[in-house]
């Protein structure tokens, strides 16, 4: 099957020809197929930000391609908006960026632009604002008399109600508290089971990671370190530890355990997996 989104040897360089020049992305190359849940991680300036903002043209390859269902997606330059609408980003502290009188008018600020009217209009928005758990009193509302969990399902909304192939989300629970983080991330799970889209979640939250995605991107000096499934990745804890990144707590404590010498897999990454490599091990009599 062709992938929905493919990076061929991506590079993107700035101040080219100035004592400043770096590449923030450089040769990067990854397939990612429809109705997948991929994480994307890395230290702070590893090059996430400048990669997600290639995926729906937002900035322009130094080198390389970014292709939407097979087409690059500069192939045609004026046609670049349509493929913004195709690749919902949703950016860090997205809040910041409302801007409308009411809930409805905001969400409804995509769709609209799409050429969407009347009834279509409107059944995208509350289609969205339902996905978000925003109820219909509160379409009414203007955004900043919201809470700040409540703006950021907003913003979320207003990607959502343009009804993206892809949607990519850049740091989505940053500055929520434990229960809104859970929330929005339940939003999303949600959305992702039953409309079938595809998600790229950035995140420094590596259990947030481990708990949600199918496959995980390690970024690491403007190049990719490793992919693969969660148990994969958290399996080379120490190498992600070294690339100064953390790992689920789960992970850390069976890291700890197998350096105290016990059989246990490092891949674990949740608390059931642990407990049932521990039950293993203390019928097995490894542990009293």
């Amino acid at each position: 099957m062709e992938p929905i989104l493919q990076v061929n040897h991506l590079t993107h360089t700035y101040g080219v020809g100035t004592p400043f020049q770096r590449s923030a992305v450089e040769d990067m190359s990854f397939a990612i197929h429809a109705e997948e849940f991929v994480g994307i991680i890395g230290h702070t300036g590893s090059g996430k930000s400048t990669l997600i903002q290639h995926l729906n043209g937002l900035l322009k390859p130094s080198g390389g391609q970014v292709l939407l269902g097979g087409k690059d997606i500069w192939a045609e330059p004026k046609k670049i908006r349509d493929v913004r609408f195709r690749v919902g980003l949703v950016f860090q502290y997205p809040e910041y960026q409302l801007f409308e009188e009411t809930v409805y008018k905001d969400i409804a600020f995509g769709p609209a632009n799409q050429g969407r009217t009347g009834e279509e209009l409107d059944r995208c928005v509350r289609e969205a604002a339902r996905l978000v758990g925003i109820r219909d009193e509160q379409l009414e509302k203007s955004p900043f008399e919201l809470s700040g969990g409540q703006k950021r399902r907003v913003a979320l909304a207003g990607v959502l109600a343009m009804e993206p192939d892809v949607l990519v989300l850049d740091e989505p629970t940053a500055g929520l508290d434990p229960a809104g983080r859970e929330n929005l991330m339940a939003n999303i799970r949600d959305y992702h089971r039953n409309k079938h889209k595809t998600i790229l979640l950035v995140s420094h939250s590596m259990d947030e990671i481990a708990r949600n995605v199918d496959r995980i991107l390690v970024l690491k000096n403007a190049h990719i370190l490793m992919s693969g499934t969660p148990a994969e990745v958290f399996a080379r804890g120490e190498e992600l530890l070294d690339a100064g990144l953390d790992v689920p707590q789960v992970t850390q404590i069976a890291m700890a355990l197998k350096r105290r010498g016990l059989a246990i897999d490092p891949a674990v990454y949740t608390v059931e997996s642990l407990e049932r490599q521990l039950l293993a091990l203390r019928k097995g009599g490894a542990l009293c």
